[in-house]
């Protein structure tokens, strides 16, 4: 960065010299170019005046004059009369020159070309005589160009002087602009005291690093949540072995014993069953293709399948609304309906009644879960999709739950782009909602 900074500095200023020094050598090319047309218009004027005065025999007076300047007397009809510089150029006729034309016609004209005679750029300055000629003077444009030429030795010169000290100054410069970038606190990002163009940089290293603790918050969580669980149905069945294994417990007691351990392995694969699931979901449904599935189909299918723990919980259910097609993962979508179902017959009251809906509405489809349960206090309702978390402990134990079902929701939830509403209140049930996006629908109807 620090280079990138002194390369950048000295390329600005070595391009604002080589701007400069065109601006200035234009500057002294146009005012020298003036000076010198001043200097032939006043010449004319002499010359003109001395003719005048004296006759056409003043110009044989100038052949001893060694001069720059070309005096040519022409007359109307375009003959050359005179050359100050001698060269044979009678047989030339030189009225279609521009400024011989504009003499004529104006009393003065001019014009900058290269001259077929001498081979070089001239400036031509030409004003009508009294007797009817045409008096011309030319210059060299090369003593104009020569004027910008030797200035460029001394323009390089404080040039490369310039670009010395600008390096220099550049390295002191990007070396004052690292060093508070080199000194973040990257432990406290916002505690610096730097650039204000850093501030969203740091806003976001803080971000990620308060992201990153409570990731990691999580993953310690989750690791204690996960070896107190697995830890507990583990030592059940330790017990109730070993029980079995001294041959204390009597013959009539084996099924019993048998039953407890059979229930315990029970819980324990599904806690690990949703485990896996949830490690899947964390991937991002990787390896998990998507198809287009009937939601209400899969809603139908799963209340069928909780029938037997309905009755055993002395629970209603109903399903209502339209068969409504969405691109999604079949085994995600059917995971995340059977976990709020459970729940809503786990978690409902004795002759409880528990009422799913399957629809399109204007916003996309929708699946609605609604139960008479115990409901979910407010400060409680956040937390629910939490790994492990449980409103009521005690009534989990007894439904034997994992506590990682709605979990699931979630994370297939975002894999799908669902937005999931949960509504609820103490003693009267909570009815979630999960929102699909309408992209993905194959169709929409009037909202419910």
């Amino acid at each position: 960065m620090r280079n990138k900074i002194q390369r950048n500095m000295v390329f600005v200023i070595v391009l604002t010299l080589l701007t400069s020094y065109a601006f200035i050598i234009g500057i002294v090319y146009n005012q020298t170019y003036r000076i010198m047309q001043q200097d032939a218009r006043q010449e004319a004027s002499y010359i003109k005046e001395a003719i005048n005065l004296l006759g056409s025999d003043y110009l044989q007076e100038m052949d001893d004059v060694n001069s720059d300047t070309r005096v040519t007397q022409i007359d109307q009809n375009g003959k050359v009369l005179y050359d100050s510089h001698g060269i044979d150029s009678k047989d030339e006729n030189h009225a279609r020159r521009k400024e011989v034309m504009e003499a004529l016609e104006n009393g003065t004209g001019q014009d900058k070309r290269v001259s077929e005679t001498v081979g070089q750029e001239l400036f031509y300055y030409a004003t009508l005589l009294d007797d009817g000629t045409v008096l011309r003077v030319a210059k060299s444009m090369d003593g104009v160009s020569s004027t910008a030429v030797r200035i460029l030795p001394y323009m390089f010169g404080i040039g490369l002087i310039l670009v010395i000290v600008a390096w220099r100054l550049s390295k002191w410069v990007a070396n004052r602009l690292v060093q508070p970038i080199n000194e973040l606190d990257l432990e406290h990002p916002i505690d610096n005291d730097v650039y204000e163009e850093l501030t969203p940089l740091l806003l976001s290293m803080e971000n990620q690093k308060k992201e990153k603790e409570k990731n990691e918050q999580m993953r310690k969580e989750f690791s204690a949540n996960v070896s107190h669980e697995l830890k507990t149905p583990l030592t059940s069945i330790s017990g109730y072995a070993e029980i079995m294994k001294s041959g204390l417990v009597k013959q009539e007691d084996v099924p019993g014993f048998a039953e407890r351990i059979y229930k315990e392995a029970s819980r324990l694969i599904v806690l690990v069953e949703d485990i896996i699931k949830l490690s899947k979901l964390d991937e991002g449904g990787v390896g998990l293709e998507k198809e287009k599935v009937d939601l209400y189909s899969i809603c139908e299918d799963v209340l069928i399948r909780l029938e037997n723990m309905a009755n055993r919980h002395h629970v209603s259910m109903e399903l209502s609304g339209e068969k409504v097609e969405y691109e999604g993962v079949y085994r995600v979508l059917d995971e995340m309906v059977w976990n709020l179902c459970e729940n809503a017959v786990k978690y409902n009251k004795p002759g409880g009644h528990v009422h799913v809906w399957v629809g399109n509405t204007l916003s996309g489809p929708k699946i609605i879960v609604k139960d008479t349960g115990i409901g979910i206090p407010k400060e409680e309702q956040e937390r629910i999709f939490e790994r492990f978390y449980r409103v009521d402990k005690s009534h989990s134990k007894e439904t034997g739950g994992t506590g990682l079902g709605l979990s699931i929701v979630k994370h297939g939830a975002v894999i799908h782009n669902i937005q999931i509403r949960t509504d609820s209140e103490v003693g009267k049930g909570t009815a979630i909602t999960l929102s699909f996006s309408k992209g993905n629908s194959a169709s929409a109807t009037e909202e419910q």
